[in-house]
This record gives structure tokens, C-alpha cells and sequence, in this order.
């Protein structure tokens, strides 16, 4: 058993959200008790102490969206490359990476990409994988990452059609197979979706195919109107706008999960509430592309169920609620607004969409819960209690703070240093790797 305590415990429980020096008591994977420190321990007199020093104790933090195969690109510049638009972002830079992507540099993103996640205190990723390199067993390399570091993660592969015919086919027979896989498996730390990029890069055909591979198996994570790419294509092509063309190929439903929705129309909101497909919204990503602010207020107004994510623009996904705070009011040009909306989108609404994949309670602490379990250091000089908990997230906090990492009931991260695990080694073969890849891209040695 293992008891982690001495801190400021929010346990986003509304029953009972706080306690000003607490203790959670984890049983393997689960979650036993949450209360004080000094019954804790008295309660549980044999279970390993973690000290969280007078930090704070609080849920994993759940990143609704990223991109493990960016993992590499840290500090890189391609050649020539001088986007002007969002189309020459992708092709510029994105797709010219994944399709340098093998097996290896697929697990060494993964490598890069976990760890990272694990030291801002991120205990569940849903990830959008692309390595046109590489497809066929590239879902399964990520599993081996993710299972040897600990982290909770769902996965699936995006479907394209923008290198032709045959890579359109491994992509869909890669999701097929990791979602069979997934089905069978039951692994309670690794899930399954259904991926597909930008609409624009996938035609009805390629759609009824994923749909007939998918075969109910699980729901889809799909780009959606990120640019205006999307809404162009879809009207000049098929006469409807996206999310229509979503509706009509059967790809909408309460488990499907649309990333970005930038330029969606208040009918398609309609569409995407009376279906129940969730949304995830990527406020840094958006500006870093300058493709748009998403219209979430709009969009959690008609009770879409709308949660965050990083497009793996950042791992810290505090550093993602404070630009979305911003971006909606400069957006609005309202001071007042975003503000509750943006707590809710992390810690509800992210509860809300990974619950629906990993089956267990996740992003709260109390009893019966997930054993997802973080330590932030954080001493405040201005009162701190749960009447301002959220004021000293947004406006104190960053995912560096995290000292302590606990997914699954495993210590995998403790006082900032990881726990079992060789780092200098796995970033002197990541190293390795992104040499490898900056050098095909680039055509020169690193």
C-alpha cells in the first residue's frame, strides 16, 4: 500500500474538494482512502509514505489530444522551410517528419514524448500517431513505450490519403489490428480509437473503408476544421460542410472524439451535441498555426462535451489552460469570460472522455478511483483553500512544478527524479534517433 500525504490535498471530489493537510491511500491500482495525514497513517500503519513536503496532492492530469510522432522535433529546422499557411505548415514540416518516421524513430518520440508527460504530471494521453515512414506495427511499438514507462494511454493511427493508395491501406489496417488487439487484450492502461487526419486528405471512400475496419470495434479521433482547408474541400467536393460529411459516413457517436472544430458552423455544433461526439480543443497549437480560436464557449453553451488537449504544441497541460483563458477573452474581447469553462474542460470534461475509454474513474481523488496521483510544489503566499483553488492553478502553477508522479498505484516519478529507470540512457538512444531523422530530412549529418 502506499500513502501520499503531508500536502494540500484537491481531490476534485464536489463532496469533498479539499483538505487543507491530507493523505491519498492507494491499494495497486486504486485508490482505498483520502483523508488526514495523521489518520491516514494511523489507519494504514504498514503502507510506504510518499512526503509530498507541504505541496499539493492532486489528480493526474489527462491530455485529451497530442501527437507522439512531433516528439523529435524539438529545435529543428527543415531546409526551405517558410510556411505562409496552414496547408504549408502541414506539408512543410509535419508530413516531411512522419515520413521519415521507422519503428525506432516512432519509439524514441514515444520515449521522448512519455517522459516529458510523466514530469508535468500528465497521467493519461490520448495520441494521434503518423509515420508514413513506417506504419505497420508503429501502434504496437507505441504500446511497448508506454507500458514499459507507466503511462495510461489510448491510441490510434491517422488515416490519409496524402501518400497514396497502399499507405491508405496499412493506415487503416493499422488501426484495425491495434483496435482487435486492444478489444482482446481488456489491458486496463491501454486503449484504442480509431484515427483519421483532416477531412480534406480522406474521400468517402476512404471513410466507408475505416468505417467497415472499424466494425463498431471502438470510436474514431479524427481532425476536424482545424484549417479552412476542410470546410473548402468538403463544399466544393461533397456539397456539405464537415461535420455533415462526418454524419453522413457514419463516423459521429458518443465515443468519436473531433480534435480542434475551429471553423464549425452553429448547425454543425447541433450535429456534434445531438450525437453525442465529444470535442477536444488545442489552444496553443490553434495560435502557433494561426488557424483560428475555436468557438468552445459557443459550443459548451449547446452542452457539447468539450475537453483540452496540446496537439503536442506543449506536455503541460496548465500551460494549455492559461492560453485558453487568453485566447477566448482577447477572442471575445470580454474579460470576464472563459474562466469557468476552461476549469471545467480539464477537469470534468477530460474526466468525462477518458472515463469512457479506460472504464474507471480518472482526474479525481477518492475512494474507488484510478491510483493517478500527482505532488506539485507549491508553497503559496496568498491565502490558498478551495474557495481559490482554480486562481492558483491558472495564475501559479505550471506542469514543471510537479515533483511526484503516481500512475496506476506505481511511484514512477519521485522528488524529480525517475524511479527504476534509466533516463541517461533512453535519451542517449533518443538522441540517437533524432539525429537519424534530422538528418534524412535535412540531408546533412547532426
Amino acid at each position: 500500500m502506499l500513502i501520499i500525504g503531508n500536502g494540500k490535498v484537491i481531490t476534485r471530489d464536489p463532496e469533498r474538494p479539499w483538505l487543507a493537510d491530507g493523505a491519498v491511500v492507494c491499494d495497486g491500482a486504486k485508490i482505498v482512502a483520502v483523508g488526514e495525514t495523521g489518520a491516514m497513517k494511523a489507519a494504514y500503519p504498514g503502507a510506504r509514505f510518499v512526503d509530498a513536503r507541504g505541496g499539493v496532492v492532486m489528480p493526474g492530469l489527462i491530455n485529451a489530444h497530442t501527437h507522439i510522432y512531433s516528439g523529435l522535433a524539438r529545435g529543428l529546422a527543415i531546409d526551405g522551410n517558410n510556411p505562409t499557411n496552414f496547408l504549408e505548415v502541414l506539408e512543410g514540416m509535419w508530413w516531411a517528419i512522419d515520413r521519415k518516421l521507422t519503428l525506432d524513430g516512432t519509439r524514441a518520440s514515444a520515449y521522448a514524448t512519455i517522459l516529458d508527460c510523466i514530469r508535468n504530471g500528465v497521467t493519461t494521453i490520448f495520441d494521434h500517431h503518423a509515420s508514413f515512414g513506417e506504419i505497420p506495427g508503429s501502434l504496437f511499438a507505441i504500446r511497448d513505450v508506454a507500458r514499459e514507462l507507466g503511462i495510461r494511454a489510448c491510441l490510434c493511427y491517422e488515416v490519409s490519403e496524402r501518400d497514396g493508395a497502399e499507405k491508405t491501406r496499412q493506415s487503416i489496417g493499422e488501426n484495425a489490428e491495434f483496435a482487435r488487439w486492444a478489444k482482446a487484450a481488456d489491458d486496463p492502461m491501454i486503449k484504442a480509437m480509431f484515427g483519421g487526419h483532416a477531412l480534406f486528405t480522406i474521400s468517402d471512400k476512404t471513410f466507408e473503408e475505416m468505417v467497415k475496419a472499424n466494425d463498431g470495434m471502438t470510436g474514431f479521433h479524427i481532425h476536424v476544421a482545424e484549417g479552412m482547408n476542410d470546410v473548402y474541400d468538403s463544399l466544393r467536393n461533397y456539397g456539405c460542410r464537415p461535420v455533415n460529411r462526418l454524419l453522413y459516413n457514419g463516423i459521429l457517436g458518443d465515443r468519436t472524439l473531433l480534435g480542434h472544430c475551429i471553423h464549425v458552423s452553429p448547425a454543425e455544433m447541433d450535429i456534434i451535441k445531438q450525437t453525442g461526439t465529444m470535442v477536444v480543443n488545442n489552444p496553443e497549437s490553434n495560435m502557433g498555426n494561426a488557424v483560428g480560436c475555436a468557438p468552445v464557449l459557443q459550443m459548451l453553451k449547446k452542452g457539447i462535451t468539450v475537453g483540452m488537449g496540446t496537439d503536442a504544441y506543449t506536455h503541460d497541460m496548465l500551460e494549455s489552460m492559461k492560453v485558453f483563458l487568453i485566447i477566448q477573452r482577447h477572442n471575445a474581447a470580454l474579460p470576464n469570460v472563459a474562466w469557468g469553462e476552461d476549469v471545467t474542460m480539464q477537469f470534468v470534461n477530460n474526466r468525462i472522455i477518458a472515463e469512457k475509454y479506460f472504464g474507471v474513474p480518472l482526474g479525481i481523488l477518492k475512494e474507488g478511483a484510478a491510483a493517478d496521483v500527482i505532488v506539485m510544489d507549491y508553497k503559496p503566499f496568498t491565502p490558498f483553500s478551495d474557495a481559490n483553488i482554480d486562481g492558483h492553478m491558472l495564475f501559479g502553477m505550471n506542469g514543471r512544478n510537479c515533483r511526484t508522479t503516481v500512475i496506476n498505484g506505481r511511484v514512477l516519478y519521485e522528488d524529480r527524479q525517475f524511479v527504476d529507470l534509466d533516463e541517461d540512457r533512453i535519451n542517449a538512444w533518443t538522441l540517437e534517433q533524432s539525429r537519424k531523422l534530422w538528418g534524412d530530412l535535412n540531408h546533412r549529418t547532426y
